[in-house]
């Protein structure tokens, strides 16, 4: 210690509280100031994209039946005649609780939206413009403009409007792909109706199986009723997705929401705008997952591809060969993890254009080349097949197994357009455990063709008893893989 300070004890002490200060300092606060600068700040975002975010409302026209008005209008007579006010009505309003000018009762909406150029195009969602007959957009600036419907794809729920204006402030759009999962967001929307509400998180998982098309960015953004619609913003100021729905028990945000990822959102949106309808490629068949145990049985190794169930009979896939049982692993050369992969790989394909399905049938893999048809499903919504409607039966027999088989006549098989399988007559035992039942069609057994009563039976006796069988099945239009587990037998 310094000589001054041997004889000023007090002083020491100070210097030294002094020092341990300064550590504290130097190792303690710094890094949480540090910390504190890397925390975004949403300011600058917020004044950059906010004016390009609008307020959408919409009126659609209720139609009241004849003989409910009609009870509206006692209950009314009701109240006026003992004082009561009558309830949704305003002074030079219609009875019907609509406005004076219209001809009835109006259900109101309101959503967000984005510009996306200075002429008046806006991006929002399609639920947000459904069934309206009024589309009012508001600007950040409170111009309230009368929007026209563009175009709105419900498959996709993306929807393009457009207001008569000119040098409206415009989003610049990002790449969704190249989002990752723990970036900051933010979101700009109406929720339950205020206006310009800003709210922030991180992505919080990518490729969300939740919509019927698109793959959803998954966010802990608080969302909405009114946001809907909106923009989800990363920290340069780029829109990468459209706000869409949410995760709720409740109605209300539970931590949980989804974003259009914008790649998909403005490539349907370019479509909406060049032909007001979006175009999508059709194959005609009834994909589903596949398991890891039936992957395992027929060979497949992992459980990757899309198995097909059903074929739709005069479908691009049936002209080209596909069968129920075939499990489609890529698509001109792009791999297909599940059915929705499937889905959405043929779905951008264009109606004309010949795609090659990889697919494993039986054990071994080949290429099917498939002139791909029109998707129609946006006129007939509610169709659970990928591009329409499907086809149509099967049977087998061991006493061992619970089973009883008969053959398929020549016109079964010409009607049902199969080339092999045996009809199930009767299934008890292992085979009704494993879910076969009378009228099933069964085709194949461990990847080879069942052309035959006496082939069944044959390849029954074959199989390895200490390994399950997988069998190849078609009933109701439906095929699928059934497994009869050793322990069954």
């Amino acid at each position: 210690m310094h000589a001054e300070n041997r004889h000023h004890p007090a002083r020491a002490r100070f210097l030294l509280s002094s020092t341990a200060l300064a550590l504290t300092l130097a190792l303690g606060q710094a890094p949480a100031v540090a910390q504190a600068r890397e925390l975004p700040d949403f300011s600058e975002l917020v004044e950059r994209v906010g004016p390009a975010v609008v307020n959408i409302r919409t009126a659609e026209k209720v139609k009241v039946p004849e003989g409910q008005a009609e009870m509206n209008e006692q209950m009314q007579e009701f109240f006026r005649r003992f004082g009561i006010p009558v309830p949704n009505q305003r002074r030079g309003a219609p009875r019907g609780g609509g406005t004076p000018d219209d001809d009835g009762p109006m259900r109101r909406g309101v959503g967000s939206g984005f510009i996306l150029s200075a002429d008046g195009y806006v991006l929002t969602n399609a639920h947000v413009v459904q069934g309206a007959d009024e589309v009012i957009v508001t600007l950040t600036d409170k111009r309230e403009l009368k929007a026209k419907l563009i175009g709105a794809d419900q498959r996709s729920d993306v929807a393009v409007v457009k207001v008569e204006a000119t040098g409206l402030p415009v989003v610049k759009v990002g790449d969704s792909n190249k989002a990752k999962v723990g970036e900051w967001v933010m979101a700009i929307g109406s929720p339950f109706g205020l206006e310009n509400t800003v709210t922030a998180g991180i992505i919080s998982a990518k490729q969300r199986d939740t919509g019927d098309l698109l793959p959803l960015l998954q966010t802990d953004v608080a969302i909405n009723p009114g946001n809907s619609g909106g923009p989800l913003v990363n920290l340069r100021g780029e829109v990468i997705g459209i706000n869409s729905q949410i995760y709720s028990q409740n109605g209300g945000y539970m931590g949980i929401s989804f974003a259009i990822p914008i790649a998909d959102a403005i490539r349907v949106a370019d479509e909406l705008r060049a032909g007001g309808r979006v175009v999508r490629g059709y194959l005609g068949v009834l994909p589903d997952d596949i398991t890891k145990e039936i992957a395992e049985a027929i060979g497949l190794g992992k459980p990757q591809g899309a198995v097909i169930r059903s074929v739709v009979a005069g479908s691009p896939a049936e002209k080209a060969g596909v069968e129920g049982g075939d499990v489609v692993t890529k698509v001109d050369g792009k791999t297909v993890d599940k059915a929705a992969d499937l889905r959405r790989l043929v779905a951008n394909v264009k109606p004309g254009a010949k795609t090659t399905l990889t697919v494993f049938r039986r054990g071994t893999t080949k290429d099917i080349v498939v002139t791909i048809g029109e998707d129609e499903r946006s006129k007939k919504p509610g169709s659970g097949t990928e591009g329409g409607s499907e086809p149509a039966p099967a049977n087998g027999p061991s006493a061992a197994l619970g089973l009883k088989v008969s053959e398929l006549t020549d016109a079964q098989r010409k009607e049902l357009k199969l080339k092999s399988g045996v009809k199930v007559d009767s299934a008890t035992g292992a085979a009704a455990r494993a879910g076969l039942r009378e009228g099933d069609l069964i085709l194949s057994i461990d990847n080879v063709e069942v052309s035959s009563v006496k082939s069944f039976q044959a390849q029954i006796a074959k199989a390895d008893k200490a390994k399950s069988m997988n069998l190849v099945v078609r009933r109701d239009d439906v095929t699928s893989f059934v497994l009869l587990k050793p322990a069954a037998r």
